[in-house]
């Protein structure tokens, strides 16, 4: 199943500091832009689980796990106020952040015990009851094994005095005629992503901590809460379901003791910044982005990479610069504007010129008017910056051409340019221009330039299939008029321009995306093309749930051993992964030490072969679960990896697993215990990937 790649613009990102129900209400508050041109796939489930599943039925399920453990529970030792039945208790910043670190300690119930409930199973949601719990009927139980610990500001404003994971009280409260928790449960539908309903969920197993600088405001918010968790529990126990007892507290600290003492903890500060000390997915995933893309020559004094924000932290190295050229889909062909500034008739102009973008021009509708602007530029290009001119109109002594003279030659007027051509994410929407320069100025065939951009240059980029039917369609002009190739004849270049090896003719313009030098993760039509595999120095293949199809004899090839097929795997949200985690990763590890890389892949590489490349950036980079899941995102080249719920949770429990591992290992005494922290919480991690996801939602 191919990658296709949706119409752009998309609508622009929101900040994560934004609360999930008002998004709809902000949309002309300021905000960050999405990343550009990433679209969200679909992602098939697989087949409707059966009383007899071809995938491995769940173990017989055993007595509950206890509840986390808490400092906040019993409420021992707080002072407290009472509202008739209810009680609220007090707590201070100090004792705060003890909470919060003791329960980032704690080891997370088993993803057995917590699905399918954190899916969300409405009553009459009867596809999303049927799908869950064909096999489960006491999987719509609430779990008892959860303790979390809920933060909530009062005021509800998170753009301003944020702590780190703080949601505001319309995420999880409504009010009738009395405060009760919303009913965040999905009514229709089937989803296995609902990450926006997670941190509402949470708040349903949590002890809830409410802060603010308005004490009053914070006890009566606190009261209604408490209020809340009362008819919770009324309603589990008039289904002769029992719940544990979840706490009300209020934090009687103003926000600068946090500020003050306890920073790691504040995630916006008073001023409305954001701190750097809690980890941003937006920011970060923009900053994963920049490292990536960042410039990188890729010809003479020619260099591709996203576009330098002059305010940005980045903004420096667009200095370095003297002309770029942005593509986007506004863009234009204009080689008039290049050969003013290459002949010194505009040193005054505006540096930054604009290109139209990749996938932009149609075979069906493209022009030769069109191919020769193409060709234009390039040439011109090309000239800017080698700080030469066309022989053929550089003036003699007597002020006239020589059309005779064919050299390029330097001169006092004119001087060597730094280009920069770029586009928001620094590959998408300036492929095709990059790749049809890198073509001209060595004068490579078109799939030599595709080839040698991703391998020799180490650029990602991402092209159509508009791209390639272009491309090569200009092949023959591009090359007659390229400077490298000036020696051969006519047929010696048309020769080259069609030579096109088997590879070529079966990519829809997209390479897989480059995790790391040895790991790629890409769908099943990357992996039904091993030829592609092989000059991209892919010798392992990776199969997650599907099967790749290959020619009679391709198998024997390869070897055996270089293949690996994690089999009945579908994306259904009821699968595990976890149990296949060591066994994927030493077989990636496998190839890392051989030297070759390993593709990992599913149907359409963004569930389940992403979450295997999430495990293995997790283990080689020692990163948590939020971090590497940016890493892994920033580099699936143009569409957003979309792990479901309990994958998402099974590598949230990964990260418990390594840490573990690495804490035994680096201990000096057999009776030291190897302790976890995690850097981020199930209900703040989904919230966050819910927010990313939302500006992308069709």
């Amino acid at each position: 199943m191919a990658t296709i790649a949706l119409p752009r613009p998309l609508p622009p990102h929101r900040p994560s500091s934004l609360t999930i129900d008002s998004l709809d209400d902000q949309a002309e508050s300021p905000c960050p832009p999405a990343v550009p041109n990433k679209h969200m796939p679909i992602c098939p489930p697989g087949p409707v689980p059966q009383l007899e599943p071809t995938t491995p039925p769940p173990s017989p399920r055993k007595q509950e796990e206890p509840p986390q453990q808490s400092i906040l529970y019993p409420p021992t030792g707080f002072n407290y106020t009472t509202f008739g039945p209810l009680a609220v208790f007090d707590l201070s910043a100090a004792q705060l952040a003890q909470a919060l670190d003791h329960i980032a300690r704690q080891p997370l119930p088993s993803p057995s015990e917590v699905f399918p409930w954190l899916h969300g199973l409405h009553p009459l949601n009867s596809l999303q009851q049927s799908f869950f719990t064909a096999r489960n009927r006491s999987a719509k139980r609430t779990p008892t094994c959860f303790r979390n610990i809920t933060l909530v500001k009062a005021d509800g404003d998170l753009s301003v005095s944020r702590l780190k994971g703080a949601i505001s009280p319309h995420e999880f409260l409504q009010y009738s005629s009395v405060p009760e928790f919303q009913d965040v449960d999905p009514r229709e539908g089937f989803s296995v992503r609902n990450f926006q309903i997670q941190a509402a969920k949470s708040a349903m197993t949590s002890d809830i901590v409410v802060y603010g600088d308005d004490l009053h405001a914070s006890r009566k918010l606190a009261r209604d809460i408490s209020a809340a968790q009362q008819r919770w529990r009324d309603r589990h126990a008039a289904q002769d379901e029992s719940l544990p007892t979840y706490n009300t507290f209020v934090c009687t600290s103003h926000f600068h003791v946090f500020e003050e003492k306890h920073p790691d903890l504040v995630a916006v500060d008073s001023d409305g910044l954001l701190t750097g000390h809690v980890l941003d997915f937006i920011q970060q995933e923009r900053r994963e982005m920049f490292i990536m893309t960042k410039p990188s020559e890729i010809a003479h004094n020619v260099w591709m990479g996203p576009t330098l924000d002059r305010a940005s932290e980045d903004g420096g190295a667009s200095e370095s610069f003297d002309l770029f050229i942005e593509c986007s889909d506004l863009g234009r062909l204009d080689p008039a504007a290049l050969q003013d500034i290459a002949l010194g008739l505009s040193e005054d102009s505006d540096p930054c010129l604009d290109f139209p973008s990749s996938g932009s021009l149609l075979p069906s509708s493209w022009s030769h008017a069109e191919a020769d602007g193409i060709v234009e530029t390039c040439k011109w290009i090309h000239h800017l910056a080698h700080g030469t001119r066309p022989a053929e109109i550089e003036p003699d002594k007597d002020g006239d051409s020589d059309p005779i003279m064919a050299r390029q030659h330097r001169t006092s007027s004119t001087r060597p340019r730094r280009i920069l051509i770029h586009c928001g994410d620094g590959y998408t929407e300036s492929t095709m221009l990059a790749i049809a320069y890198y073509s001209f100025s060595t004068g490579h065939s078109i799939p030599e330039a595709w080839l040698n951009l991703h391998t020799t240059l180490k650029r990602n980029f991402f092209a159509y299939p508009a791209d390639v039917s272009f491309l090569t369609s200009i092949a023959p002009r591009l090359l007659s008029k390229s400077p490298a190739l000036a020696a051969r004849s006519a047929s010696e270049i048309n020769a080259l321009a069609l030579d096109e090896p088997d590879w070529f003719s079966c990519i829809d313009g997209s390479f897989p995306s480059r995790i790391l030098d040895y790991l790629y993760l890409g769908n099943l039509n990357h992996a039904n093309n091993p030829e592609l595999l092989r000059t991209l120095g892919i010798k392992q293949l990776l199969s997650v749930g599907e099967t790749a199809m290959w020619r009679e004899g391709e198998l024997e090839r390869w070897g055996p051993e270089n293949i690996c097929v994690v089999r009945d795997v579908q994306d259904n949200g009821i699968d595990p992964l976890t149990n296949e985690f060591e066994r994927c990763l030493d077989f990636i590890d496998q190839g890392r030490r051989k030297g070759v890389a390993t593709l990992v892949h599913c149907r359409v590489g963004v569930s389940r072969s992403a979450t295997i490349c999430i495990a293995e950036v997790m283990r080689a980079m020692q990163l948590s679960f939020p971090r590497a899941y940016c890493f892994v995102r920033a580099r699936r080249l143009n569409v957003i990896i979309q792990p479901h719920l309990r994958f998402a949770y099974e590598l949230l429990k990964w990260e418990e697993t390594l840490r573990c591992a690495n804490a035994a290992a680096a201990a000096t005494d057999t009776n030291d215990l190897p302790v976890i922290k995690r850097e981020m919480e199930w209900a703040e991690i989904a919230r966050e990937i819910a927010l990313m996801n939302r500006p992308y939602a069709r």
